[in-house]
């Protein structure tokens, strides 16, 4: 009998909890260890930030979903993983005490550690709000709704959303967050009393990270996805500031630096700002006890894979092959990182360091589908192996398609959302003989209402696929 241990049950550990439970629970044993005791659909907090959903309508308790999938769930937090002796120690909730959980293949799906202490004064314990966790999106909703009620007494707002480190990922999360304030103020005849601004560390508006997407336009013309978003800004009356690595944030200012290598800052009411990712905060130790870390992650703790590394970003344009395909560890070749976890062989932005050293570059997006596809893959690949067979499923970045849907407005009847389709998400140079190295027939950018109803319908059925309901599998990821 096989032992599967993942760690996490976000998008990706929970999609290969789920593919690796249904297919061989019965007869191998599977844990996932994560530490809380329930799924929370991320892309839903936006929403919650505003209080435009309830807490309890986005999230739901893991363990009688993994009582059905025939896999084993500990809630906990992983203190160290032991690779040469194959066995994860955690430190067990509800006063559970240490366990000591075997493997024979380790999953690592923990996400992004949120790094609110890279940028002094940030997050949610300090001076900004945060909608990337369940309680810190409540902490926002609760902060977000004293300031409507100051705004309804006609005292003037100042609210900036963006990222608050120069390296930070999710720009994404941001643009959506200050569209959907937007709308909100506007229906509750707010909006004349508020200022909103947009605080970025991409180089132009609408990169996301991805480098931009670019489309293809009637007649043949190649345009600048970024130039629907901002004019989707210039309407919503928001202040655009992108280009700018956030350095510091107290109680009233947010110090940043542009690419220029100036120096500014903005005052503030509320501000959410997304902070930089790091990988797994838990050491490995070899059979000496010696931390070995460095040897399985990078510096930032991400887990390395079977991508390339070390690669200038100029020759990493020219090699889409250096992207992770199976996302195997090269080292120890049973751990396996899904999701956020696994370590990127760069950035798909193009990187800039200021002219007093700083760099400022968005981190490549991970999240989402892309983790769900990423768990899929990890999870059937364990299943070939302990089937004894080789690995068949692989999905590189520089292959892979994805949606986003970012909602400017909730209602189905009023609202709206910007609906991006990406592929590949990494441009790959050497298939597609144009600037953009992407099929431009798939890669597309709209907004509308049918986004606002296609937003409604992923997070329906996507709900309906994590709780493991009937038909879950024909849900793509």
């Amino acid at each position: 009998m096989a032992k599967v241990a993942i760690i996490g049950a976000g998008f990706a550990g929970h999609t290969a909890a789920m593919y690796l439970g249904d297919a061989i629970g019965k007869e191998h044993e599977i844990t996932v260890i994560h530490k809380l005791d329930f799924f929370g659909f991320v892309p839903s907090w936006v929403w919650l930030g505003i209080d435009a959903v309830k807490p309890e309508e986005t999230t739901f308790k893991l363990k009688p979903i993994y009582d059905r999938f025939n896999v084993n769930f500990i809630q906990g937090k992983v203190t160290s993983v032991h690779p040469d002796e194959n066995y994860v120690v955690v430190d067990q909730a509800n006063g559970g005490g240490e366990a000591s959980v075997d493997y024979d293949y380790l999953i690592v799906a923990t996400g992004a550690h949120m790094n609110y202490a890279a940028t002094p004064g940030l997050g949610p314990d300090k001076n900004t709000e945060s909608i990337c966790h369940f309680d810190t999106a409540i902490k926002a909703r609760d902060a977000y709704l004293e300031l409507v009620e100051r705004m309804k007494r006609g005292e003037k707002q100042r609210l900036v959303i963006g990222t608050g480190h120069p390296m930070a990922a999710c720009q994404g999360a941001a643009f959506e967050y200050i569209t959907n304030i937007h709308t909100d103020l506007t229906q509750r005849g707010l909006r004349d009393k508020a200022e909103l601004a947009y605080l970025s560390n991409e180089p132009a508006i609408g990169d996301f990270g991805v480098g931009g997407i670019n489309v293809v336009k009637r007649g043949g013309r190649i345009a600048r996805g970024g130039d629907l978003i901002e004019d989707l800004m210039d309407e919503f009356g928001l202040e655009k500031s992108v280009r700018r690595g956030v350095k510091e944030v107290d109680e009233k200012k947010i110090y940043w630096e542009d690419f220029e290598g100036n120096f500014g800052e903005d005052e503030y009411d509320f501000a959410m700002l997304i902070p930089q990712s790091r990988g797994v905060t838990f050491p490995f130790y070899n059979k000496e006890g010696e931390d070995i870390s460095a040897y399985v992650t990078n510096p930032g703790g991400f887990i390395l894979a079977d991508g390339i590394y070390g690669l200038s970003y100029d020759e990493l344009v020219r090699t889409p092959d250096a992207w992770p395909a199976n996302y195997q560890n090269p080292l120890y070749k049973n751990i396996f990182s899904a999701g956020i976890a696994f370590a990127p062989p760069g950035p798909i932005s193009v990187p800039h360091t200021t002219r007093n050293g700083m760099t400022i570059t968005p981190g490549a997006p991970r999240t989402g589908m892309i983790s769900g596809v990423i768990g899929r893959i990890v999870a059937l690949n364990v299943i070939d192996l302990i089937k004894g067979g080789r690995m068949t499923h692989r999905e590189r970045m520089s292959e892979m398609l994805a949606v986003c849907i970012a909602s400017n407005g909730k209602s189905l009847w009023k609202g709206q959302a910007t609906t991006m389709i990406i592929y590949p998400v990494v441009p790959d140079h050497t298939r597609y003989d144009n600037k953009e190295g992407r099929d431009l027939f798939v890669t597309r950018v709209e907004r509308g209402l049918a986004g606002a109803w296609l937003k409604q319908m992923v997070e329906t059925t996507f709900m309906h696929k994590f709780r493991g309901r009937i038909g879950w599998q024909l849900i793509p990821e």
